[in-house]
């Protein structure tokens, strides 16, 4: 049985529920996204110049720069903003009903990075402290990247979340009743998103650690009718995977450590992942408790 605030989260979605609505949205918001992605492409042109693009431009399928890892950031500004047009476009209602509540929206989003920043600085000593890590980038360097970082971790986090725990699993909600659709789907497309097929034999268990992140915050967004809880994990999350420690190979920019293996290692990647997923599992019951 759904909760009531997810019930009243749901509510805006059902005036046009109609899925071929979802389905011209969804076309809608790819082709903003790439057409945002184009633009970028285009302005990073007279800034690289003709001799360092094409190689700079090859170089973001692993960003080991901190402009190669700030552009791939930028680019999900492309997403969200589809996501945000084709809403009120074609289902007409306000962009804002995505978020639920902007009290609760406030109140999720605060509470999740309050608790969590200290739990994961605990988990990065206690990770140093077993496995020695690489430097990344220097900390002055690090430092003055450092706000500019945050905002766009929190505009590609919040993208995704808009819209897979937000429009898709609204929409979903509004339509059929059973959770392996509103709940299960969107958690599945976001997984199959993240196949990563330098991780080899690894890319496994990296869509299994995906698939139950992604399923964890939309129990998060049911249990309180907003995306506040679980944008908040995710903007943390990834704060800490993109700005303190990267894998080795992956986006590794704007890091302050890097690992000493890559994620095709067929020892340290597979301990890892399970602890993530253990890890996992834990902040989603701690969040729930405080909730």
């Amino acid at each position: 049985m759904r909760s009531p605030l997810f019930e009243a989260y749901v509510e805006p979605a059902r005036l046009y529920p109609e899925l071929w609505r979802v389905i011209i949205a969804l076309g809608v918001i790819g082709l903003i996204y790439a057409g945002c992605f184009a633009l970028l492409l285009v302005g990073a042109y007279p800034v690289l110049g003709p001799l360092a693009y094409f190689g700079w431009m090859q170089g973001i399928m692993a960003p080991a720069t901190p402009g190669q890892t700030l552009f791939v950031l930028a680019s999900f500004i492309g997403m969200g903003l589809g996501v945000l047009i084709a809403t009120p476009a074609l289902h007409y209602r306000e962009p804002g009903s995505l978020f639920g509540p902007m009290r609760d929206w406030v109140r999720g989003f605060g509470v999740a990075v309050a608790v969590l920043v200290p739990v994961y600085a605990g988990l990065f000593l206690i990770g140093r402290a077993a496995l020695p890590l690489e430097a990344g980038l220097p900390i002055d360097q690090w430092l003055r990247f450092l706000p500019l970082a945050l905002v766009l971790v929190l505009i590609q986090t919040g993208s995704e979340e808009v819209l897979f725990r937000g429009y898709l699993q609204q929409q979903l909600a509004a339509r059929f009743a059973a959770r392996v659709v509103w709940m299960g789907l969107p958690a599945l497309v976001f997984t199959v998103l993240h196949i990563n097929p330098a991780a080899g034999i690894n890319a496994w268990g990296i869509l299994v650690a995906v698939f139950a992140f992604s399923l964890a915050a939309a129990d998060l967004t049911e249990r309180t009718g907003s995306l506040g809880v679980a944008m908040g994990w995710h903007f943390v999350n990834n704060c800490s995977a993109l700005l303190i420690v990267s894998v080795k190979g992956t986006i590794t920019g704007l890091s302050l450590f890097v690992t000493p293996f890559e994620m095709s290692d067929k020892v340290m990647v597979p301990l890892t992942l399970g602890i993530d997923i253990l890890v996992i599992f834990a902040m989603w019951r701690l969040l729930r408790a405080l909730i």
